[in-house]
């Protein structure tokens, strides 16, 4: 099995169950005859981007970014990208460190890739504050951000 072929097979997996550790992923693949380990499934994972969230039995599951919310222009993205010197997140707050005088203009860049996840953004001089809906949608965002 080429990585290609793995990657698809726990996109599928992804989509139609609740995994919620790389053990169960690993756990599955296995069941289902692809001799993976742990660690291999560790990678796949962030090569997908794999973000965890609420999962309709209440217990935290794997998901995908979305990342038809991009929807800013390159030049935006890349401006963001040039600008962002930190993410972090605390609960729902996801804190955009920038230099100097470039908090707004990452506002701006942020309020165009249209977050269903962000409830607003307040910008300071070098600190752009992004509330998100949920704990899980701030991890999201500070996901997508990272993979800029």
């Amino acid at each position: 099995m080429t990585k290609k072929q793995r990657l698809s097979i726990i996109k599928d997996l992804i989509e139609r169950e609740e995994i919620g550790t790389q053990e169960e992923l690993t756990a599955r693949l296995n069941q289902l005859g692809y001799d993976v380990s742990q660690s291999t499934v560790s990678r796949d994972i962030n090569q997908l981007n794999l973000v965890k969230t609420q999962g309709k039995s209440k217990k935290s599951i794997y998901s995908f970014v979305d990342s038809s919310m991009q929807t800013a222009s390159p030049q935006v993205i890349s401006l963001l990208k040039q600008i962002i010197v930190s993410v972090d997140s605390a609960n729902n707050l996801v804190v955009i460190k920038t230099p100097g005088g470039n908090a707004g203009t990452a506002g701006m860049a942020v309020d165009q890739m249209h977050f269903p996840q962000i409830i607003g953004t307040v910008a300071g001089d070098d600190t752009l504050l992004v509330v998100a809906k949920t704990n899980a949608d701030a991890d999201i965002i500070v996901k997508t951000l990272k993979n800029l």
